[in-house]
């Protein structure tokens, strides 16, 4: 709807035609509002999603809440205040007046007061500081929500990065293709840190933990007391050996420094092989594309991203970087690299080679678990963790792509390396640390945009014995469902934004057990 035909809610909207579970964007003043209605209550907040833009009247409501369709952040219609990841922001609230058979949207409301630290379960007191390891989505998502719900005590992030907590996913899209500015990829500003009173420790790697003094130590030999302990260390790129590749020519994405790295590279080069179907290495694969270089990918698999979910939609990819001039060697390895005197000559296990002056390797990741096994806590693919992200030890915590817990909707123990996972994790980690005992029960989401197509992917699916697609891949729109017993596990979306908001939806409500008091039956939007 273009912005000239949408309605001015000072001016009133008649109340029969606005449907109960109907949301309507219009103006008021200069600002883009949402009215929504659920039951004979509205409510009118900001139009765009804080994290990305999206636009929340696409999005779905969910009882008393809406969730946007870009990237499944969610907000409450009451308060504006920011109930998931991956947006930190509340979005702005309007006072809605109602006025013989129409709503008025008047004034901006302010901000919501700040919560007070409730009571902690059985009366348990809030531990007397917190320190938080790891400086990622899962770290900065706990420190997060301790302030937002109002503890006031030391909390303390230790990171082994050189930068302040940023937009890991945007590295290997927008950020290396060039399309977004370094300044858009810190998550919060300098200032935040010191206005929220977060201690935020970089270049410092955590080397050893005392669960029974509840003490950890740096590298550098400092020393740090805690009352509860989050695990966010995360994971790290799993390193292949490359014959006759020297190290100056490989290079792996996971760090704002790697992409920075990448980016300096590329502006000097015209030939690159990607080693790796994943999907950081055909993220890599697309912006480096989009950068004009000459990229070949090299893989064992039948179809890129085949594994995770299916032949068809490996196909569509591939189909997507091949119509841009992306050369898959697929079935095949690297078994050598030459130098040359101009880059490097790769040779290819099926005798083939390929002229490159450098290489990206994207073959996954392996959890960062050595801290918390050498500290006796249960390991198993993973930290282990309960239903609220608890370890084997009390008052430690684990989120993000190290924790395994016993996902609900599957019934497996699942361990699951998605930012907007991570970020919730740290989230509900934080609350269970103030004493809430909230069972981590969120549907896991991630999005791939290669190529100016975005694909969504709503809940977990390791293996199926159906895949059901709905719609056309060819024609970009469609949602694909992975199945097994005849049950839907997990659904890819492409231009279908809000049927994967309703796939989220269902596999929570089906639980039983909403992951948040407010949440009810979802209902499509009008």
């Amino acid at each position: 709807m273009e912005s000239e035909t949408r309605p001015d809610f000072a001016n009133g909207i008649p109340i029969d035609q606005f449907p109960d579970g109907g949301m309507i964007q219009g103006s008021v003043g200069e600002e883009e509002v949402v009215l929504a209605r659920r039951g004979d209550e509205f409510f009118a907040v900001g139009a765009h999603c804080p994290h990305y833009g999206g636009q929340l009247a696409e999005g779905l409501l969910v009882g008393e809440e809406v969730r946007c369709p870009l990237h499944h952040a969610c907000f409450s219609l009451r308060t504006g205040e920011v109930l998931r990841a991956p947006a930190f922001d509340a979005i702005p609230c309007w006072r809605v007046e109602r006025i013989e058979g129409k709503v008025f949207v008047r004034e901006k409301l302010g901000a919501p007061a700040g919560k007070p630290v409730l009571a902690g379960a059985n009366g348990n007191r809030h531990p007397s500081s917190v320190v938080i390891v790891g400086g990622g989505a899962a770290g900065l998502a706990a420190a997060d929500t301790l302030r937002r719900e109002g503890y006031a005590g030391p909390v303390t992030m230790i990171s082994a990065d050189d930068s302040a907590p940023y937009d890991r996913p945007n590295l290997s899209k927008d950020y290396l293709a060039g399309h977004a500015q370094e300044e858009w990829i810190p998550l919060r500003p300098p200032e935040y840190y010191a206005k929220h009173k977060i201690d935020l420790v970089l270049n410092s790697r955590v080397i050893s933990l005392d669960p029974a003094q509840k003490r950890i130590q740096t590298s550098d030999g400092k020393t740090y007391e805690f009352g509860a302990l989050v695990l966010a260390t995360g994971a790290d790129p799993v390193r292949l050996p490359v014959p006759g590749a020297s190290d100056s020519q490989l290079f792996y994405l996971r760090s704002f420094t790697d992409s920075r790295m990448l980016v300096e590279k590329a502006a000097s080069a015209k030939r690159v092989v990607v080693i790796g179907a994943s999907f950081i290495g055909l993220e890599v694969a697309a912006a480096l594309r989009e950068r004009r270089l000459e990229v070949h990918v090299v893989a064992p698999d039948k179809q890129p991203l085949e594994r995770v979910m299916g032949p068809e939609v490996g196909q569509f990819v591939r189909g997507l970087h091949e119509a841009e001039g992306v050369v898959f060697h697929l079935g095949e390895t690297v078994s050598h690299v030459e130098r040359q005197a101009e880059g490097q000559r790769v040779e290819l296990s099926g005798g083939a080679r390929i002229d490159a002056d450098f290489l990206v390797l994207g073959v996954g990741v392996r959890p960062s678990i050595a801290l918390a096994e050498k500290a006796g806590l249960k390991v198993d693919r993973g930290v282990l963790v309960n239903e609220y992200l608890e370890t084997s030890v009390p008052g430690i915590f684990a989120a993000g792509d190290i924790a395994r817990w016993p996902d609900a909707y599957s019934g497996e123990l699942v361990r699951i390396e998605h930012w907007v996972v991570a970020e919730r994790q740290g989230q509900t980690a934080a609350r269970n640390i103030l004493g809430r005992r909230e069972r981590f029960a969120q549907a896991p989401f991630f999005w791939t945009q290669q190529f100016g197509v975005l694909l969504q992917y709503t809940g977990h699916a390791e293996k199926w014995d159906a895949i059901e697609i709905d719609g056309s891949l060819e024609a970009k729109n469609c949602a694909v469902r992975y199945k097994l017993g005849g049950r839907t596990l997990a659904v890819v979306t492409i231009s279908r934004e809000l049927e994967g908001l309703q796939a989220e939806a269902a596999m929570e409500a089906s639980l039983g057990a909403p992951s948040r008091p407010d949440i009810g039956k979802a209902e499509q939007s009008a």
